[in-house]
């Protein structure tokens, strides 16, 4: 009887049991599946506070127009690096956006809060 020698994912260690199986124990299959969902954990992460940053957004304007101060974006928990995309106008002034839900920073600390309305 001529047997493939199987090794383990995570450490390599030879594996013993039935023939579809690929870690030595539950710790090796953890470890190896934790690894392969930590870019996924990522994404989780960032689409987590792209969602905050949009519901800050839209409780602050509910019209689709108006200035707040930036500290009180902060102190909401707003985090003015993670948007979706950025629209610059043609007078070059740069709107960041969290889905539709965008903001343009001014002086003094004012933000400007707009909504994009699609046509």
């Amino acid at each position: 009887m001529n047997t493939i020698e199987r090794r383990c994912l995570e450490c390599e260690r030879i594996v013993f049991g039935r023939s579809d199986k690929k870690f030595c124990s539950d710790g090796c299959r953890a470890a190896y599946n934790n690894k392969q969902n930590a870019v996924s954990l990522t994404i989780r992460q960032v689409n987590i506070i792209l969602r905050k940053n949009r519901k800050i957004l839209s409780v602050l304007n509910p019209d689709g127009k108006r200035t707040a101060h930036r500290d009180d974006l902060l102190k909401r928990g707003f985090d003015f690096k993670y948007f979706t995309n950025i629209h610059r106008t043609k007078a070059g002034d740069e709107y960041r956006f969290c889905y539709d839900q965008g903001f343009l920073e001014l002086q003094k600390g004012i933000v400007l809060l707009v909504k994009k309305f699609e046509s």
